[in-house]
């Protein structure tokens, strides 16, 4: 793999990843890995973490970028499971009030929806019981009548309903491969050593340490690496992982895979329409920007690499159309992109094998623990349970003999308020939010804010220094100099997807084929790689 030519943190902390005995090693960095090596590290352990490819570049960069409570667990029963989501949830919008937004859920039901659990008092009720387990944190449910729903949501086909209710949950405001950033980040300003491209060939226990040896996928350099404690946060590749490792675990991994299609915004109101499919299961129409993600499939497959068919495309289409008026159909044609990925879950023994057991497999987390070895491998997980994961692993890991201090909150959550008022106050100063912006894009300061939280106090000096940092990238490009750059020094872009799809959402709402000719790209493709440039366009996009 070709490299471009910012490469002096990733290069600084493989340099440190070979230097010395580390407390912990994680591999993979995922949503799992990362808020283990955040809380660690906050903690005071010596963290190293690496990831085969790009950091969230798996399952955690294909969610359904919804933070929620897990309404519809309710459904087999698992109110304990219903409870902690929902306590993690609550924590998210707290913690994280830029980025975790609550969000409406309106559900209108189909009129062909058959069966007790789907009778619309029952669902009503359950929106209650949902919202007590809650805490009542979030806003009351609301019923729905036939008449309400066809004054509040035109794309619905109000004659094929017979009527429905609303609830709140959260959603993430940008994609969730950059809030896992956000976490590698953590962890890095805590004095961890991070790299992604670093592909983990083989761990072996000698002398009371972990022997790993890794290459690096950009320069092909072996690295030997030594910790106290491995922890195998591998994602869907945790089994394969432990099998080459010798490690033997109670858990393994059972693969749902889901597709969600990315599409022009199919309404103006700002909540997730929700769904049932012919299955009976629940799928939602998402906003994301300008556009609506319209998902998800939920399909057993038998290996964690998988790809979208013809087939998952058009049981989504099916799917949504069945609610929409005749006009507003969508089509193959009006897909803008696509993201396909597989839940990984947690199953103990055999597993399940029927359809039944497969529909009803839980979504919890399991952290297995093999102490003479010094290993933990964290199986399934979710987006909302990622601090619940943190937590139990730092216990586990205090345990097996790293001595560790109290991080309390320092490991996760935005700056406190205090700071936020005076960086608005700086960005005012500079009349940030009186520069030219799309019309449908919030305000420059805000979303510098949100996205680089206390460095965004960096880019306001620069910009006080040099105003033209926050002229955008390209005309109508809603990204601005100063972040291209400053993703350059201190995000690790690898590649031009590292930047497209995963620090940011542009490759998820803007067709590939306009991509490529947009201005902004290769504008952008300059300031991340320098002389490389052209290469890694041509590494994403293919040569002319």
């Amino acid at each position: 793999m070709a490299i471009g030519s910012s490469t002096a943190l990733r290069d600084a902390n493989l340099e440190r990843l070979v230097d010395g005995v580390w407390d912990v090693l994680v591999v993979g960095g995922g949503i799992n890995g990362a808020v283990t090596a955040s809380a660690l590290s906050a903690g005071g352990a010596k963290v190293a973490l690496v990831d085969g490819a790009d950091f969230a570049s798996m399952t955690s960069q294909e969610s359904s970028n919804l933070v929620w409570g897990g309404i519809k667990y309710l459904e087999n029963y698992e109110f304990r499971l219903v409870w902690k989501l929902c306590k993690s949830r609550n924590r998210l919008i707290r913690k994280y009030p830029q980025n975790v937004r609550e969000i409406r859920f309106f559900v209108p039901l189909a009129r062909s929806i058959r069966g007790f659990k789907r009778w619309l008092p029952v669902l009503y009720a359950g929106t209650w019981l949902y919202w007590l387990m809650g805490r009542c944190d979030t806003r009351m449910p609301r019923w729905l009548s036939r008449r309400r729903i066809a004054a509040e949501e035109t794309c619905v086909d109000v004659s094929k309903v017979k009527g429905g209710v609303e609830y709140s949950d959260a959603y993430l405001l940008d994609n969730d491969a950059r809030f896992v950033f956000s976490f590698v980040r953590t962890a890095l300003n805590h004095g961890a050593a991070v790299a992604n491209y670093v592909h983990v060939d083989r761990c072996r226990r000698e002398d009371g340490l972990w022997q790993v040896s890794a290459t690096d996928r950009v320069s092909d350099r072996s690295l030997e690496i030594r910790a106290k404690v491995v922890i195998n946060a591998a994602g869907p590749h945790v089994d394969e992982l432990n099998a080459t490792n010798g490690v033997k675990t109670s858990a393994h991994h059972l693969f749902s895979k889901g597709v969600h299609l990315v599409v022009n915004r199919m309404t103006d109101q700002k909540h997730v329409l929700t769904f049932f499919d012919d299955d009976n299961r629940m799928f939602f129409v998402i906003p994301m920007g300008h556009c609506s993600v319209v998902g998800t499939t939920d399909t057993r497959v038998s290996h964690p690499d998988t790809e979208i068919t013809d087939e998952d495309r058009e049981l989504v289409l099916h799917n949504i159309n069945r609610y929409l008026p005749a006009d507003k159909h969508i089509g193959i044609d009006d897909i803008i992109g696509e993201r396909c990925g597989v839940r990984p879950l947690a199953v103990h023994g055999g597993g399940a094998d029927g359809d039944e057991d497969w529909i009803n497999l839980s979504r919890k987390h399991v952290v297995d623990i093999d102490r003479e070895q010094q290993c933990i491998s964290i199986f399934g997980g979710k987006m909302t349970d990622c601090l619940n994961v943190g937590e139990e692993v730092f216990e586990e890991v205090r345990k097996l003999g790293v001595d560790l201090h109290d991080p309390g909150e320092a490991w996760y959550g935005e700056p406190p308020a205090e700071l936020r008022r005076e960086y608005r106050e700086k960005a005012r100063a500079l009349k940030l939010d009186a520069l030219p912006a799309r019309a449908d894009s919030e305000p420059l300061s805000e979303r510098l804010w949100r996205r680089y939280g206390t460095d965004a106090f960096t880019m306001l000096t620069e910009i006080g220094r040099n105003p033209k940092l926050a002229d955008p990238v390209s005309h109508g490009s809603d990204y601005r100099v100063c972040e291209l750059e400053y993703a350059a020094r201190h995000e690790m872009i690898v590649t031009l997807e590292d930047f497209l799809r995963r620090r940011s959402k542009v490759a998820l709402v803007v067709r590939h084929e306009r991509l490529r000719g947009l201005e902004g790209v290769r504008e952008g493709c300059r300031i991340l790689f320098g002389e490389d440039a052209d290469a890694r366009f041509a590494e994403y996009f293919g040569s002319d």
